[in-house]
């Protein structure tokens, strides 16, 4: 693996928002990556690294990170619909997509609005739940409101974390990636960069009636792997380790391959790097 490469950090505007865009040069068809909620674009750092040479560019949604953070509530469309502009903004072609839970959603959603933007997805545990639970009564996400905000440091935040599900089970170094990115100086603090009002409204809105879209991605004309972890969500709850992924959404894409990762929680990326490196090499381009 090579050194570490360093991104830069730009700023484009899209459907009335500014984004915060990590670039890492490079050459080949770009990789576009999407987090997950309640992330940033620099927990890919590792799994950027194990793809040396490619350019990358990892997105940080709204609500997220350095990008703006309208008021909630936070619709579900609007994810896949920022990343469609972006990837218009940026004028991205045959670009390979590569999402985590929202983010996968958010990919999906980006390649059926704009499909020219891409050549090929992986849907990392995707937050595209079957269909019977969309309009459902949305889970409690209570919970979320409750996170510790304010921080004295990133160490301060690894040192309470890195011994605690699910992080436990993180790569260390992608730990430490989240807690060196998840802070923002805000009001003499340092706080977290998604605010938990943020991140219940999205967890709120994750199966509202509109945030369905088996449908578009349905006509999705690119291939796409449904990476999934191998433990089910249980309807109405919200275990953040469990797969939230239509177990038949693989087959409802023209193009799709279902694999599902033997001993995975719902944190892929954080716990199998290596694997999804090898998932987006092996796509081919």
């Amino acid at each position: 693996m090579d050194s570490p490469r360093t991104p830069e950090l730009l700023f484009h505007s899209a459907n009335g928002l500014t984004f915060a865009v990590w670039h890492w040069p490079g050459s080949g068809p770009p990789l576009v990556f999407a987090h997950a909620t309640g992330y940033h674009g620099r927990i890919w750092d590792h799994i950027v690294s194990l793809l040396p040479g490619r350019r990358a560019l990892a997105i940080e949604a709204r609500g997220h990170g350095r990008s703006d953070k309208p008021a909630p509530p936070y619709r579900w469309p609007a994810f896949g619909a920022d990343l469609a502009a972006l990837a218009a903004a940026l004028d991205l072609r045959d670009a390979i997509g590569i999402g985590h839970s929202m983010g996968g959603y958010a990919v999906a959603l980006a390649a059926s609005l704009r499909p020219r933007s891409f050549a090929a997805l992986l849907l990392i545990d995707p937050t595209v739940f079957p269909p019977s639970y969309y309009g459902e009564a949305p889970p409690d996400a209570a919970f979320t409101l409750r996170r510790r905000d304010r921080w004295q440091s990133p160490a301060e935040m690894f040192e309470r974390f890195h011994r605690r599900p699910p992080f436990a089970n993180w790569k260390p170094a992608i730990l430490r990636d989240y807690c060196d990115h998840a802070l923002l100086p805000r009001d003499g603090a340092l706080t977290l960069a998604c605010p938990p009002a943020v991140e219940a409204s999205i967890y709120e809105q994750a199966n509202a009636a509109d945030a369905d879209i088996h449908g578009p991605v349905g006509s999705l004309a690119q291939p796409a792997v449904v990476l999934r972890a191998d433990t089910p969500r249980i309807p109405g709850s919200l275990n953040l380790g469990a797969s939230p992924t239509d177990p038949q959404l693989a087959s409802r894409l023209p193009h799709g391959r279902d694999v599902v990762l033997p001993g995975s929680s719902h944190y892929i990326p954080m716990e199998f790097p290596e694997r999804v490196a090898a998932e987006i090499q092996a796509l081919g381009f």
